[in-house]
């Protein structure tokens, strides 16, 4: 009889270590899941930052060529060459 409750009793506790192992499974893998996604969010993310970073660097070296330095002489401050001819519309 004793051996019997013995039986029972570690067959008790291996079924709910068994529970207890399978549900922080299921936990594991959510957290795996959710942690997937925020790295695959994170990779995105840095992809557009480099690419954004890019952008930023050929913007940097345009606006140091003579070409951009023209284009805002003329369109915010209204200078010309010497050898182009401004005409106005007559109002």
């Amino acid at each position: 009889m004793g051996n019997r409750m013995t039986m029972i009793g570690i067959t008790f506790v291996v079924m709910s270590l068994a529970v207890v192992m399978n549900i922080r499974g299921t936990t594991l893998k959510e957290k795996d899941l959710a942690y997937q996604i925020k790295e695959e969010n994170l990779t995105r993310q840095l992809e557009e930052e480099r690419k954004r970073s890019e952008e930023l660097e050929e913007q940097r070296i345009y606006v140091q060529t003579k070409e951009y330095i023209e284009k805002v002489a003329k369109e915010k401050l209204g200078l010309v060459n010497p050898d182009e001819i401004l005409l106005k519309p007559i109002q």
